[in-house]
C-alpha cells in the first residue's frame, strides 16, 4: 500500500504546550486513569487525558472525585476533560483547577451520546442550544486564560444528520478564545455504530483557524496518517483502537515521525504488557487505600475489563480466559499468565478492526422542546451531573 501524502505536521500548540507526536488519548470513563495512562505514556508521546469530571461534583468538593483528578509526577501537560452545562458552576470549576494547580489543559465535553446525558440537554445535545454553547465555552476561557492554561472542546457532528452543530459550534468555540477543536466525525444519533465521517472533519478544518484533532476509526498508526492526509487535520484523537493495545502509541510516533515499524507483539509480549498494567493498577489504588490488601484486589479488579480486549484473536481456551477476567491478586494473574504460550504470534485479522463499544443507531434523547428554540441560553434543569467519569 502507497503511503499516503501528508501534509507537513508541526507539534499541536495548546498554549503554552508543544505536543509530539500530536496524539491525544480520548477520555474514557472507566479507563483512562493514572495507571492506564502510564502505560500508554511508556509507549509514545501525545497527550494523556484523565477521565470526564464533572463541573458540578468538582465544586462540591465530591470526595470521589478528588480523587479521580490524579496526575503522575512526570506527566505533563496534565490534562483534564470538564463535563458541565451551566456557564456558572463552569467557570467556578475551572477556577477551581486553576487556582488549586490541578491541571495545566482543561477540555470541555460536548460530544457525549449516552442517553442519560443528552436527554438533560448535555454533552453532544448542548451545541444545538448555541448561545448557551457559547456562553459556557467562553466562560471556560475566561477562568482559565488569566493562568495560561488552555481551553479546548471536543464534539460530535451534531445530534443527527437533521440537526448538525458541528461548524457553527466550531466556530463559536474559536471566537470564544479555545486552543483547539476536536471532532469525532459521528453523530450523536449514531452512538459508536457505523462509518466515522471524515469528510465532516475535513470540513471543519476548512472552517477554522486553530489547530483541529480528528476522532473517529482510527484503530491503527496508517489511519492515523490516512486521516491526516483526507483531512488536513493538527492531530488525532485515540480512543476505543488503544484498548487491550496501548502499543499503539508507539505505533502513532514511529508513523508520525516517517518510520514504518509497526508492533505486532506475540502472546508473550502481551503478556508482559497486561502484568505492567495490572501493577500500575495496583500501585494506583494501593496507594490511595488504607488497607494495601484491598488496594491489591481493587486494581486487579479494575485491571479485569481490559482482558477480553487484551487476548481478542488469540487462540486461548474459554476456562483460562474466564480465570483471568476473575483475579483478586497479582500471584494469581502471574500464575495464570504463565499458562499462556508465549510463542503464539499476534493475529493480525484483528488489525483495523473496531475495538471497545459497538452499537446500533438510536434515538437521541432530550429534554422537551429542546429542539423548539437554539437562541435559548438558560441552561437545562437538572443537566449538571454530580458523579464524574461518564
Amino acid at each position: 500500500m502507497t503511503a499516503p501524502t501528508l501534509p507537513a505536521l508541526r507539534p499541536l500548540t495548546l498554549g503554552p504546550h508543544e505536543v509530539w507526536p500530536p496524539v491525544v488519548l480520548a477520555p474514557m470513563a472507566g479507563i483512562t486513569n493514572v495507571g492506564f495512562r502510564r502505560l500508554c505514556r511508556e509507549q509514545g508521546g501525545g497527550i494523556y487525558v484523565c477521565e470526564m469530571i464533572t463541573t458540578r461534583a468538582l465544586v462540591e468538593r465530591n470526595p470521589k472525585t478528588l480523587r479521580m483528578i490524579a496526575f503522575g509526577a512526570d506527566e505533563h501537560p496534565r490534562s483534564l476533560q470538564l463535563y458541565g452545562t451551566d456557564p456558572e458552576i463552569t467557570a467556578a470549576a475551572v477556577r477551581i483547577v486553576v487556582e488549586r494547580d490541578l491541571a495545566d489543559h482543561i477540555d470541555l465535553n460536548f460530544g457525549c451520546p449516552v442517553p442519560k446525558v443528552t436527554r438533560r440537554g448535555g454533552g453532544s445535545a448542548l451545541p444545538w442550544r448555541r448561545r448557551l454553547f457559547a456562553r459556557l465555552v467562553r466562560a471556560a476561557v475566561d477562568a482559565a486564560s488569566p493562568a495560561g492554561v488552555p481551553v479546548t472542546v471536543k464534539m460530535r457532528k451534531g445530534i443527527d444528520d437533521d440537526h448538525l452543530t458541528y461548524v457553527e459550534a466550531g466556530l463559536a468555540a474559536q471566537d470564544a478564545g479555545v486552543a483547539a477543536v476536536a471532532l469525532h466525525g459521528r453523530t450523536a444519533a449514531q452512538r459508536y455504530s457505523g462509518t466515522a465521517d471524515w469528510d465532516a472533519i475535513a470540513t471543519l478544518k476548512q472552517a477554522l483557524d486553530v489547530p483541529v484533532l480528528g476522532n473517529g476509526d482510527i484503530w491503527e498508526a496508517d489511519d492515523a496518517l490516512r486521516m491526516v492526509a483526507h483531512t488536513g487535520v493538527d492531530g488525532v484523537v485515540i480512543g476505543r483502537g488503544c484498548l487491550g493495545r496501548p502499543w499503539l502509541f508507539a505505533d502513532l510516533e514511529a508513523a508520525f515521525n516517517g518510520r514504518t515499524e509497526r508492533r505486532l507483539p506475540n502472546l508473550g509480549e502481551v503478556a508482559a504488557t497486561m502484568r505492567r498494567h495490572a501493577e500500575l493498577l495496583v500501585d494506583q489504588f494501593v496507594a490511595g487505600a488504607r488497607n494495601p490488601a484491598r488496594g491489591e484486589r481493587d486494581g486487579c479488579t479494575d485491571f479485569r475489563k481490559h482482558v477480553a480486549w487484551y487476548l481478542k484473536g488469540f487462540p486461548i481456551g474459554s476456562e483460562l480466559r474466564r480465570s483471568l477476567a476473575m483475579i483478586d491478586s497479582l500471584a494469581q494473574l502471574d500464575d495464570l499468565l504463565g499458562k499462556l504460550d508465549p510463542t503464539v504470534p499476534f493475529p493480525v485479522e484483528t488489525l483495523g478492526q473496531p475495538r471497545g463499544r459497538t452499537n446500533s443507531p438510536g434515538k437521541v434523547f432530550l429534554p422537551d422542546g429542546w429542539l423548539a428554540s437554539r437562541d435559548d441560553d438558560t441552561p437545562p434543569d437538572g443537566a449538571e451531573l454530580d458523579d464524574s467519569g461518564g
